[in-house]
């Protein structure tokens, strides 16, 4: 009877700590699903809505669907391929608009935060790795659906950047449910050089960091605001290029409205590259074209595109115009 109880104990204390672990686990995996699917499920209604309400629409609600699947993926950081271009040659569509990117960053993290908090079963690793996954499983769904539209997926971006920023989001929502304690970040500091490590373990690191953290969120807050009005000023001055170019896009109101939700999608994005401009180096519009204050190469037609009314013209030590969207501008 001797032998027989301790052979059995073993599998009788691993199925009880495999029945303790997996409600925690399940919910976790839950959450993750639930966040994936209220973020790609707001695109996907926000996207049939102006499908439904446009005059003109150029495919049926598959379509829209597949708009929306990829947009979902363009917020992680994704890179999408565009296959209905005028030359039939595949275009990548590479610029992530950075406000787009917080829905899905706060809905893992806020999922990963509250597994933790509901779920007294499941540990801090329990509850990331069932977030992850459920996420991620999703994430693999909306990828496969998105390849079958105009705007595909580029299967390496998607690889590297959709796990990336959920790992990084789940994290730090865990992280946050455990109260930030330090010793996570300690352990991480250990694998600094020596050097380095001194700079964050000394007596003084924290008032140090704590220094150094209120500096640099100043000195982002000053240049991605002076960009921000820099850009304001610049699309002001020229108002006349600017809301012809809205008006050129489309005619009916819900294609105005989708403009005009870009637009603020991608205001953060232009503000940076404002703050670039006034700063020197400039940014590249295109392949390859430079734009900076003292001089702008010439750059292909660009669309109609009311930030794009910003955009200096080409020529040298002219810093500070800007010309109409539809002309060549560097």
């Amino acid at each position: 009877m001797i032998p027989m109880t301790v052979r059995r104990a073993p599998l009788s204390s691993l199925l009880t700590r495999l029945r303790d672990r997996s409600p925690g686990l399940a919910a976790s995996l839950g959450a993750g699903v639930l966040a994936a699917g209220l973020g790609l499920g707001s695109l996907a209604v926000l996207v049939m809505v102006l499908w439904i309400s446009s005059p003109y629409p150029d495919s049926g609600p598959g379509g829209a669907l597949h708009v929306a699947a990829a947009l979902w993926l363009l917020a992680h950081g994704a890179e999408l391929v565009r296959t209905d271009t005028l030359s039939g040659v595949p275009a990548p569509v590479g610029v992530t608009p950075l406000l787009l990117v917080v829905l899905p960053v706060w809905m893992v993290h806020r999922a990963a935060r509250d597994a933790v908090d509901d779920s007294t079963e499941a540990s801090g690793w329990t509850a990331f790795a069932g977030v992850v996954l459920g996420y991620l499983a999703v994430a693999t769904g909306a990828a496969l659906y998105a390849a079958g539209g105009d705007l595909r997926p580029a299967w390496v971006w998607t690889g590297v950047c959709v796990p990336a920023v959920v790992l990084a989001a789940a994290g730090a929502g865990v992280w946050t449910a455990y109260g930030r304690p330090r010793e996570p970040v300690d352990g991480a500091l250990l694998l600094l050089p020596a050097g380095v490590r001194r700079l964050f373990l000394g007596p003084d690191a924290r008032h140090r960091l704590g220094t150094a953290a209120r500096a640099a969120a100043a000195g982002v807050t000053v240049l991605v605001g002076g960009g921000a009005l820099l850009l304001g000023t610049s699309l002001v001055w020229h108002g006349d290029a600017t809301r012809l170019s809205f008006l050129q896009l489309t005619e009916g109101w819900s294609g105005r409205f989708a403009v005009l939700l870009l637009c603020v999608a991608l205001v953060p994005n232009a503000a940076v590259w404002s703050a670039s401009y006034a700063l020197g180096p400039g940014f590249v519009l295109g392949t390859g074209h430079v734009v900076g204050p003292l001089s702008s190469a010439p750059a292909p037609l660009l669309p109609p595109f009311p930030l794009l009314a910003a955009v200096p013209e080409v020529g040298t030590g002219r810093g500070g115009q800007a010309g109409p969207a539809r002309g060549r501008a560097g």
